[in-house]
């Protein structure tokens, strides 16, 4: 049993390395070859992609544990508590075993350094490891090639999106984004793609490694009915199967759909029954999710996203527009992203914008958020926190606006911290 406490030990990882992201396996690979952990489970399943990773992962999970299958589950970053990142058989570890895997690490390293997620991702394997499960789907960190989860062979690689994000390490091309999601590839096994349009430079691998590849709209993929029904098709053994009249879900379909594929191309199978029913039972904090309160005596629908990029504001720009409703928008965002192209989409969504700093020494002040906003033609709002832009939007609009809070698993952390303290027990959509 580990000495320290779970706050102690994160304390004491955040300082051990010298940068919070050192590029590169060789540390990591060292420190898993001494604990044993390359091969974690059975079966593992490697997720990288710009966006949709969080989201693939539940759906992959779900399905995984409606066909009997022991899973492990690893993804960053968490929103409130860190053992949100490791989960087993669909619960989050206990503080107490996330420290005994810290503690373990800790010895076997020696003189290793390394970073707070390299430190995470070997303790969570070790978690998986002695825990003897049939199936492990593990959430690459960044780019895919030099993330510490690629020390893991995958038997199924899956890339749900390619676009621009994290330029300073993946490069500012999709090309170059391409390249290092493709790292996850191994020699002749599987890749599900739920990329559209894959760069020249993934391809290459695919074909250079002799990787069975099957894509979202080609191989499969789903078909809107009405009011929220679904088709979706997909690949068994070379052959295409239909699943029709899929119940709503509150997941991506994209999303869903690669995940479905995912699981199908490892040889597993469920009656259509439990599959209708895993895919509707995936949940993912933070991805388009839905929360009703009652604020001034009136009840108000509140939607929160922990998009962060270009392509996450596309999507969202797109599921909202689905609807033709008054919005209001409550955003924060870091620094280092594109402020530009993640407003680009959304312009003439929302009837006003409240901007405020994030929780956060990366965040963007929220006086630059207004100033460009505002340069943009946007009516703006400066606000001093989440907390009190949430409460202002809420204020300023009538009951049947919407209230979109995003820009930053922060934002979203945030709103849910005072979600919680406002409202008590929060209703969940």
């Amino acid at each position: 049993m580990s000495q320290r406490s779970l706050s102690e030990w994160l304390t004491r990882l955040e300082g051990l390395h010298p940068s919070e992201i050192d590029m590169g396996l060789a540390r990591v690979r060292q420190v898993a070859d001494q604990l044993d952990l390359l091969q974690p489970a059975p079966l593992v399943f490697t997720v990288t992609g710009t966006n949709g990773k969080g989201s693939t992962c539940a759906g992959l999970e779900s399905l995984l544990r409606a066909a009997g299958q022991t899973t492990g589950c690893y993804t960053s970053p968490h929103l409130l508590r860190y053992n949100e990142r490791v989960r087993i058989n669909g619960e989050m570890v206990s503080d107490d075993a996330l420290c005994d895997a810290f503690a373990a690490v800790d010895q076997a390293r020696g003189s290793v350094s390394l970073t707070y997620f390299e430190f995470g991702t070997l303790a969570a394997l070790w978690l998986f490891k002695a825990a003897q499960l049939d199936a492990v789907v593990l959430e690459v960190g960044l780019g895919g090639r030099l993330d510490a989860v690629n020390v893991v062979d995958a038997n199924v690689a899956v890339v749900t999106s390619i676009g621009l994000d994290h330029q300073e390490y993946l490069g500012d091309t999709l090309e170059s984004v391409g390249f290092e999601k493709a790292g996850i590839l191994r020699a002749g096994r599987p890749v599900i793609s739920g990329e559209l349009d894959l760069p020249v430079s993934f391809m290459q691998r695919v074909n250079e490694l002799g990787c069975p590849l099957l894509q979202r709209g080609r191989d499969f993929g789903w078909r809107a009915q009405d009011e929220g029904v679904w088709d979706v098709f997909a690949m068994v053994d070379s052959q295409p199967v239909e699943y029709l009249g899929m119940p709503s879900v509150s997941l991506p379909r994209d999303n869903l759909s690669v995940a479905l594929q995912a699981f199908l191309q490892a040889g597993l199978y469920l009656p259509e029954t439990e599959l209708r029913r895993a895919l509707t039972q995936a949940k993912a904090p933070g991805r388009l999710e839905f929360r009703q309160i009652t604020w001034r005596g009136q009840a108000r629908r509140l939607y929160l996203d922990v998009g962060h990029n270009p392509h996450a504001a596309r999507f969202m720009a797109k599921a909202l527009a689905a609807q033709n409703v008054a919005r209001v928008a409550v955003f924060g965002l870091l620094a280092d992203k594109d402020l530009a192209g993640v407003h680009e989409p959304l312009i003439s969504l929302f009837e006003s914008w409240y901007v405020t700093p994030l929780e956060s020494p990366r965040s963007r002040p929220a006086a630059q958020l207004a100033g460009y906003l505002a340069g943009q033609g946007e009516r703006v709002h400066e606000c001093n926190s989440i907390a009190e832009a949430i409460a202002r939007a809420l204020d300023d609009s009538d009951v049947d606006t919407e209230i979109v809070i995003f820009g930053s698993f922060f934002s979203v952390a945030a709103a849910i911290l005072w979600l919680s303290e406002t409202s008590g027990v929060l209703i969940d959509g």
